[in-house]
């Protein structure tokens, strides 16, 4: 069989091939049509053929194991059909098409707001075909419109796009919305008999022109009087063909989940470090793309663009953050990469440093004295990451933070990703503060959640930087690969293997010492790797300040797994909010339910034991009097 003649079949059969006969609107579709009239006279003086264009169904998206994210459906609308022949004046169109209407308000209960100029541009130029009323009937409406249709109020069946799981990973699929209207000029060949959807936004936009498809063809012949004489279908369309993601759909939904649970805004990312697959990127807020089907309702636009939490910003990898303490990993990194530090060097804590005219401040009141590098991490603190980062310099630095791909794009399909911002000696010099900054994640650092959990990942591998990737492949109808995204190593950065171990025993400490911070990222049965960070950005005054409390590592520490990256937005003015008690507990909850552990109930034990483990948590991420958090510069 032929393939374009079997796939109509299969689409006709499956209820996805709209009836063609309904959406012309013209004459009874019951009616026998002659494709092969008889010449005569009037049909080669007066007899008009039309080659209209059938919108294909657009492709499916998908998870990596075939779960849709986007489908396309049928959808109905009401439409007004003149009679022929159309040769009346404008007063009789727009008494008919106004009668029409009163009674499809009442018949449906819903507004109709049509201009008389759009009713008579119709009815002059494209009256052979029906002039939609009212767009995607819902079920009850369909319903009662099919018991009231005329030989004038007719239904339309079109292509809208669907998003079952609604909200889910609705920044990263994005959302469709129709293309211009059909041109109200005469009738010409190619014209479509619907408009298209395109996409607006996330994947059905990067990929649109592989998800629209090839549209058919339909021949529509009229007599000298309007009337249908035959109808075939030339082409019938060709469906878009398939994106199928990374993504791991339950570990999204996990992901999102623990998020609407715990935050008012954040993100989460977690990817597979040795092939760079993303499987889940999650930002919360979010939003239902099926609200922007066929077209956004007004009221919904209002509410979601007046919302301050802003549901719209896609925050895992279109929204900046300084890194805090997170960024203390990357310095032992560069020092260890550049020889400018190894595993037994020690440095000082001190309670202050002054560097300039700056003091920066550590957390505790007292000396902590000699640490290396696995204790220093582990306590978070700042006087000894400032003294190895100007050991370490700035070119180092920079360096090597830009081989794990700070400072740029990831790559990754999705339009208006943030590169991030990491200090560059090219544009100014940098001074011993802003090298003191720097070396505390603070200054004019700023990382992307997908970022942090793709340059963990890196340190994940022991120094393999796979190229991070949000699609798989891209297939036809048919299951043939259009295209494919392999597994490619971006970098290699070589981490000795003595230096692996270093990092990877100081990151767990941070979750499993007893001066770590990351306590309530632990997991029954399986050992974390990770850092908190805890940093101020936005607004000049502590009112107006936000808070960006991160937790990032990796797990299984032994045989990674994920790397992840956890953000957690305050809110202004709130300096509560820190990455050991706010950050790290989203990582916690996700792993549990990866792993299957179940959390016990709260006791009166329990909840001292919680308070013991905020305790720990100041070590890094609190705020008491006058102390300041480690993650803080100053």
């Amino acid at each position: 069989m032929n393939l374009r003649i079997g796939l109509f079949l299969l689409l006709n059969s499956a209820g996805i091939l709209p009836c063609l006969a309904q959406n012309t609107g013209i004459g009874s579709t019951n009616a026998p049509i002659d494709e092969n009239p008889k010449p005569s006279w009037e049909t080669q003086k007066q007899a008009r053929t039309f080659q209209l264009g059938i919108p294909a169904p657009r492709g499916q998206i998908t998870d990596r194991n075939g779960y849709p994210f986007a489908q396309s459906r049928l959808s109905y609308n009401l439409a007004l059909q003149f009679p022929t022949p159309l040769n009346w004046n404008s007063s009789k169109v727009i008494e008919f098409a106004r009668q029409q209407i009163t009674f499809a308000k009442g018949l449906l209960s819903r507004p109709i707001t049509i201009s008389e100029q759009a009713i008579l541009n119709h009815y002059k130029n494209r009256g052979l075909l029906p002039l939609t009323l009212l767009e995607d009937l819902q079920p009850e409406e369909l319903a009662m419109a099919r018991r009231g249709l005329t030989s004038a109020l007719t239904l339309q069946q079109v292509y809208a796009r669907f998003y079952p799981n609604g909200e889910l990973a609705s920044h990263i699929i994005g959302y469709t919305g129709k293309e211009a209207p059909l041109s109200i000029r005469p009738i010409e060949n190619k014209d479509l008999i619907f408009t298209e959807s395109e996409g607006r936004e996330g994947i059905e936009q990067t990929f649109d022109f592989q998800l629209k498809g090839q549209p058919g063809s339909l021949h529509v012949t009229y007599d000298a009087d309007g009337n249908k004489s035959s109808e075939r279908i030339a082409e019938p369309p060709v469906p878009g063909d398939t994106v199928i993601t990374t993504l791991d759909q339950n570990l999204q939904r996990i992901c999102e989940k623990v998020l609407k649970e715990n935050c008012k805004r954040g993100a989460i990312v977690m990817i597979d470090p040795w092939t760079g697959e993303i499987h889940a990127m999650a930002s919360w807020p979010e939003y239902n793309p099926n609200h922007f089907v066929p077209i956004l309702n007004p009221q919904i636009y209002k509410q979601v663009s007046d919302d301050p939490n802003v549901p719209l910003l896609p925050r895992a990898y279109r929204s900046a953050y300084p890194p805090g303490s997170t960024f203390k990993t990357f310095v032992g990194l560069s020092g260890f990469q550049s020889g400018k530090l190894t595993p037994k060097d020690t440095y000082s804590g001190p309670t202050a440093i002054d560097i300039g005219n700056v003091t920066f401040h550590n957390w505790k009141k007292v000396n902590v004295g000699k640490l290396n590098f696995v204790e220093a991490l582990t306590q978070s603190c700042n006087t000894w990451f400032i003294q190895a980062g100007i050991k370490i310099g700035a070119p180092n630095l920079i360096e090597w933070t830009n081989r794990l791909g700070l400072g740029k794009k990831s790559g990754i399909p999705l339009k208006a990703e943030s590169k991030g911002s990491i200090p560059s000696e090219q544009k100014h010099k940098l001074l011993k503060g802003d090298i003191a900054n720097m070396s505390i994640g603070q200054g004019i650092l700023e990382i992307t959640p997908l970022q942090m959990a793709q340059a963990y990942g890196a340190i994940a591998t022991g120094g393999q930087f796979h190229q991070t990737r949000l699609v798989k492949q891209i297939q036809s109808l048919d299951n043939k690969v259009i295209a494919a995204y392999p597994d490619r190593l971006r970098d290699d950065l070589q981490i000795k293997p003595e230096d692996m171990e270093t990092l990877r025993e100081a990151l767990i400490a941070v979750t499993e010492d007893g001066q770590g911070t990351a306590h309530l990222a632990q997991v029954k049965g399986t050992t974390v790797a990770g850092k908190t960070g805890t940093a101020q950005w936005g607004g000049k005054s502590k009112e107006t300040q936000r808070t960006a409390a991160w937790f990032a590592g990796f797990v299984p520490a032994e045989n990674p797994q994920y790397a992840f990256a956890a953000v957690y937005e305050g809110d202004p003015g709130d300096n509560s909010v820190h990455g050991g008690s706010h950050a790290a507990p989203l990582i916690g909850k996700v792993l549990k339910e990866v792993y299957g552990i179940k959390e016990p109930e709260k006791k009166e034990k329990g909840k001292n034991s919680d308070k013991e483990t905020d305790k720990n948590d100041k070590t890094d991420d609190s705020k008491k009097g006058d102390q300041k958090p480690a993650d803080e510069s100053n």
